[in-house]
């Protein structure tokens, strides 16, 4: 694992950076791809770059490219944000894939790595991600991950069509970090195989 990107099976995550922009405008653009993301979905390529330079200004968000090493290409996205490294915790969000990567080993192995680099390289306690409470796939993978349903955050932000969202939360805490990464691990190899 290089300092610029964390390596596995079937992906890479790389450092995130405007030129990635137009990789994946068209997984962003995709209404169904962006159904729940609470930001709006960019409409054209130079909207997709904006995005991607707001995210990479924030100083507690680290940002990647999901990059599939079969072929090299830039499948998704995915980032630490609000990370706090004097409380060592952060969330992950601002994840989204190409719709014809949905099912596949993809997320598994990014959440993989990426859980792997919070705990073990940054040495953080505490991760956190939270979804829409009508985005039901969602709260099927976080579950299928080994994150535990934390709460309801009522009425805790707006959607894009304007009406209110619950937000639920899943953490992941250190001492259950061993446990979840041999499931994973065991997950990740019977999609590859697969």
């Amino acid at each position: 694992m290089s300092k610029d990107s964390l390596t596995g099976r079937s992906v890479r995550l790389i450092t995130l950076s405007v030129d990635h922009a137009e990789a994946l405008f068209p997984s962003a653009s995709d209404p169904a791809v962006w159904r729940w993301m609470p930001r709006p979905r960019p409409e054209s390529l130079e909207q997709m770059r904006a995005m991607l330079s707001q995210m990479l200004a924030d100083p507690a968000r680290q940002c990647f490219a999901v990059q599939r090493l079969a072929d090299g290409v830039v499948i998704g996205s995915t980032s630490l944000y609000e990370l706090d490294m004097a409380q060592r915790r952060a969330e992950i969000g601002a994840t989204w894939f190409d719709r014809s990567c949905w099912g596949g080993p993809y997320n598994a192995e990014s959440k993989l790595l990426l859980f792997g680099h919070a705990f073990d390289a940054l040495g953080l306690i505490r991760i956190a991600l939270r979804t829409d409470n009508l985005n039901e796939r969602s709260q099927q993978a976080l579950t299928r991950l080994g994150l535990i349903y934390e709460g309801t955050l009522r009425s805790h932000m707006v959607r894009q069509d304007g009406t209110r969202r619950d937000s639920l939360y899943y953490s992941l805490l250190t001492d259950e970090w061993p446990i979840v990464r041999g499931k994973l691990l065991a997950r990740i190899a019977a999609k590859v195989t697969a």
